[in-house]
């Protein structure tokens, strides 16, 4: 599976963006003061980046190198039709 860097980086974003969102609202709903809430909050989102970062890595090193060569050498092929005067049809 190929996936830019760019498409990554929004993916990462957006996980992380999710993440801290989820937390919010569920700290929201404890008895605690705002400043726990918004830095817990704002931990969860770094590290949710942070692990998907990591995550990408990983799978970066697992993935063996693949050159794509149809993107840089196309390849032609020659289109050869078949004999059809053998051919046995039933009528």
């Amino acid at each position: 599976m190929y996936i830019s860097s760019r498409a990554a980086l929004i993916r990462n974003i957006s996980v992380s963006i999710v993440n801290g969102t989820i937390t919010l609202i569920i700290l929201l709903i404890a008895p605690l003061g705002m400043m726990a809430v918004i830095v817990n909050t704002l931990l969860v989102t770094v590290a949710t980046y942070t692990v998907t970062i990591a995550a990408d890595q990983v799978i970066k090193f697992l993935q063996p190198d693949r050159q794509i060569s149809f993107i840089s050498q196309p390849r032609h092929s020659e289109i050869r039709t078949r004999d059809r005067s053998g051919l046995n049809r039933r009528q």
